[in-house]
Order: structure tokens, then sequence, then C-alpha cells
């Protein structure tokens, strides 16, 4: 490599010192702390308390509520909390709002024991969904609204490395805290994991201190709300003025911006990231069947595999800044599909920790390096009067249909085998290549975002 080669890329790495970059960390760890513990790791919990499979498998579509976010992203964009925002600003007030309403459903989660009141063990895992995803409509604003373009890249790659840390740690470290409190190993015991969700829940008061140490970004709202507050206007036309602006003006800049390649875009958001979606809510079951412990799926898997990820995502913020989105997104959705068929190899070996290891490298750097790219692409769609709510749409839509499909991922393995189905997901990629390609060829100078971010 050519040394002016080599020092282009050490600046292009110096990215990862900017303040705003380097404080999304621990907003990304606190962002990627309630999923797992709502979905595959109380899967283990779960099974262990004796709940069938096919229950299981249905109680996924809890984490639909990620999928619909954007309905009440208007009001999080918008709405101002009594006392907390003019405290701590737009952003930050419903950060924090989130953040509490996540600690204290964690804790209902660990003072119920499945076996006894799966009801409540679902309400309660509801509550932390529909938090969740409230904390992220607010967290993706205020990561799109702190930098520039250029640094969205980066911004998703330190989010992912914080998301990621606190992935192993609701995933393989709530196993090892419930493995190392469990009296009698091999026999289910409840309260091994009320300890392990308890200190979950704990670990929420990261992001709370974050919240209240980071500055607002300085990004004013639309003229347009401004004005839907006239002191001369009546009750009901200011109400229809801030619907106007929060709820329609959002969707409306979106397609006025793009035109009728807003659709494209829109399929393109739909499907990026479905074989990753639709195979991930079968890969702790195949890990099971395959015969892999639970200390070599904690430790390969959730450990390894998400340093792995982080890996892929730094990667992938570098590469966005190096060759730009489009070319990063296409290599991603390559990768991403590419990798899965390690799987379908990964199934005709059994239980093979060398092969596990090999698998989980290359599907985790994969999905770190597309996840890096999508973000950074999402965040360049939005307009900055309107990031909360048109960053939460981007968002629901590449949930929706992945995370539907999913659900009877169980069914399709059961009736065709493991193999059958990581191929599948692989083919499902196919599309994803085409449309990425589709949408590189359009021009959107005309279409870039009116954003009077900071450095």
């Amino acid at each position: 490599m050519k040394p002016g080669a080599c020092v282009g890329w050490l600046h292009a790495l110096r990215i990862y010192t900017h303040p705003r970059v380097l404080g999304m960390l621990l907003l990304g760890f606190s962002a990627g702390l309630p999923m797992l513990l709502i979905l595959g790791t109380l899967s283990f919990w779960l099974r262990e308390a004796g709940i069938d499979r096919a229950t299981i498998g249905h109680l996924s579509w809890v984490g639909l509520a990620y999928g619909f976010k954007w309905a009440w992203a208007p009001l999080v964009d918008r709405m101002p909390l009594p006392l907390l925002t003019r405290w701590l600003g737009r952003r930050r007030a419903w950060l924090l709002l989130s953040q509490l309403a996540i600690s204290m459903a964690l804790i209902g989660m660990a003072r119920t024991d499945p076996a006894e009141d799966l009801v409540r063990m679902t309400v309660c895992a509801i509550i932390v969904a529909f938090a969740s995803a409230t904390q992220d409509i607010a967290l993706d604003a205020y990561r799109i609204e702190a930098v520039a373009l250029r640094l969205q890249g980066a911004m998703a790659a330190t989010y992912q490395a914080g998301y990621r840390l606190a992935m192993i740690l609701a995933s393989a470290g709530v196993l090892w805290i419930a493995a190392a409190l469990d009296a009698s190993p091999g026999e289910y015991s409840a309260a091994s994991w009320q300890v392990a969700y308890t200190i979950m829940a704990s670990c929420m008061l990261i992001g709370m201190m974050t919240t209240l140490i980071i500055r607002e970004p300085e990004v004013p709202v639309a003229q347009l709300t401004v004005n839907s507050g006239s002191r001369g206007a009546t009750a009901s036309a200011r109400l229809l003025a801030w619907l106007d602006s929060a709820v329609i003006a959002p969707f409306r800049d979106f397609i006025m911006r793009y035109g009728y390649h807003a659709l494209l875009i829109l399929a393109l958001i739909a499907i990026y990231r479905i074989s990753d979606v639709v195979m991930g809510i079968m890969s702790n079951p195949f890990y099971v069947d395959m015969g892999y412990t639970k200390d070599e799926v904690a430790t390969i898997s959730k450990v390894y595999g998400v340093i792995m990820t982080i890996l892929g995502a730094a990667m992938g913020g570098v590469l966005v800044a190096r060759i730009g989105v489009i070319r990063t997104l296409f290599l991603g959705a390559v990768l991403s599909a590419a990798t899965n068929l390690l799987f379908v190899w990964l199934a005709g070996r059994g239980h093979d920790v060398g092969g596990l290891v090999f698998t989980i490298s290359a599907d985790n750097l994969a999905a770190g390096i597309a996840s890096s790219a999508f973000v950074a692409y999402l965040s360049g769609l939005t307009h900055a009067a309107y990031s909360a709510t048109q960053y939460a749409l981007f968002s629901s839509i590449m949930l929706l249909l992945p995370k539907f499909i999913a659900g009877f991922s169980g069914e399709f393995v059961d009736a065709y085998g493991y193999a059958t189905f990581f191929t599948g997901t692989a083919l499902l990629g196919v599309p994803v290549l085409v449309l990425v390609w589709k949408v590189g060829r359009i021009d959107f100078a005309g279409s870039v975002r009116n954003n009077s971010q900071g450095e």
C-alpha cells in the first residue's frame, strides 16, 4: 500500500476521536440492553421454565413494537414533557423517561416467575419493548442532529459498539450470572434468573447518567411548529397546525424531496436486513439442536460474536467515510446473504466448535459492516427538522416485514429442516442487491438534507 494511502486511512480513523462520536458509546449501550432481555435471553429463561417452543416463538412478536414506533414518533419528536423538557430539552427528556420505564419494567420481570405467571411476564416484556422503542426514537434523533453527515458512519459505528457490548451483557452475562447462582445445575431455578434481571435493570443507570451529562443538540424546531402556537389562533386551529407539522409534515417532506423514488427507497429499507433478521430467530434453537452447550453458545456467539460485530461496525464506519454509503451498503448486503450459507455448511457438521467459531466470525463481521452502512444511509435520508419521526419510520419499515416472517421460522424449520431454512434466508438477500444497485443509480443531488448540524 502506498504511503499516501496509509495516511488517508489513518486520517479517516481520526473520526472516532470526535467527542460526540465517542459519546454515542454509552448511549448505544443503553439502547442495546433491553432487546435481548425480552427476546433471545428471555427465550432461554422461558424454555428452562417449561414453556413450550410454539409459545416462545409467538412471544417473539413482542419485538414488533419496534416496528410500529413510527406511530408515536411524532409525539416524541415534538410533544414537550412537563418539567423534563424545560430541564433537559426535547431529546434528553424523552430519553430519560423511556430509560426509567425500561428499568422499572425489567424489575417487574425480575419479580416474576414465568412458570407461575406468564401473563405478567408478557405484560412487563411489552412495556420494555415499547419503552425501548421510544428510547430508540429519541436517541436516533439525537444522533442525527448531533453531527454532520460525514460523521454519521462513525456515529453509527460507536453506537453499534455500545449496543453490541450491551448485548453481550444482556445475553452471555445473564446466562453466566444465572448459572453461577444456580444451586442445582440442570434444574430450573427462577431465583437465579430473577437476580440476573435485577442486575440488568440497574445497568440502565448507565444510560440515565449519560442522558443527564450530554448536551442537547442545537437544532431548531421547524418554523411551522413555532407558528402553530400563535396566540391568535383558536385551540382547534393550533391542534390542527401541530398535527400537520408533527405528523403530516415529516412524511410530506420525504415524499416531496424524493418524489416517486421514495417508493424505491422504502422498498430497500423494508428488506435490507431481511436475511439476518429472519435467520436470527432460529439461531438459538439451532445451537441447542446441534448439541452446543450453554457455555459454548455464550462464549462463542454472545461474546466473541459480538466482538466481531463491533469490529465489522468499525470497518463499516471507515468504509462509509472512505468509499461512500452506497458501495458499503452493497458490500454489506452481499456479505450478509452469503454468510448465511455458512450455517448450511455448519448444519451438516453437527457439534463442531471450530466450525461455529468460523461461521460466527464471518456472519457477525458481515452484520457489523451492513449495520453501519445502513444506519448511515438512513441518517442521510432524514431532514433535521423531522429527524425523530422520519428515522423512526425508516427503522420501523426495516423491522416489520422481517420480524413478521421470522415469527413463522420455527414452523418452516420443522417442515423442511435447518439447511433449507438457511439457504432460503440467503436467497432472500438477492432482491436486496438489485434494489441497492437501482437506488445507487438515482441522482439525489437535489434531495440532500437541509441540515444545520454541528461538527
